[in-house]
């Protein structure tokens, strides 16, 4: 249930993603769509909640970079692509779906 006064909504509301390979990671720009929806992504986005996002997707960790200068996070998710896309036999071995993927993740927003 969302709290007093907020409601949920999904990322693809306040951001855009690009994501692709770098061997078995796979790497996760998300951009916001205005400056002001920056603060939100960088409080509601963390790496602990992609990585719950993620579960039983990825194998390794989460880690979070921020980029304020480009109203923009990037996201590793280490073992994501089964050993990269040379030897991965998954049907995205570039991990080119993970940005879609993580724009349907629901965050809190102010009403």
């Amino acid at each position: 249930m969302p709290r007093k006064g907020r409601k949920r909504v999904l990322l693809y509301a306040l951001a855009h993603a690009r994501s692709g390979d770098k061997g078995d990671t796979a790497n996760v720009g998300l951009i916001a769509r205005t400056p002001e929806d920056y603060p939100l992504l960088v409080r509601e986005v963390t790496a602990a909640r992609v990585a719950r996002h993620f579960r039983g997707m990825i194998t390794g960790p989460v880690e979070r970079y921020e980029l304020p200068n480009l109203h923009a996070l990037n996201f590793l998710l280490h073992g994501a692509l089964d050993g990269g896309g040379t030897v991965s036999l998954k049907t995205d071995a570039q991990g080119k779906v993970f940005s879609t993927a993580l724009l349907r993740m629901a965050v809190r927003v102010p009403r």
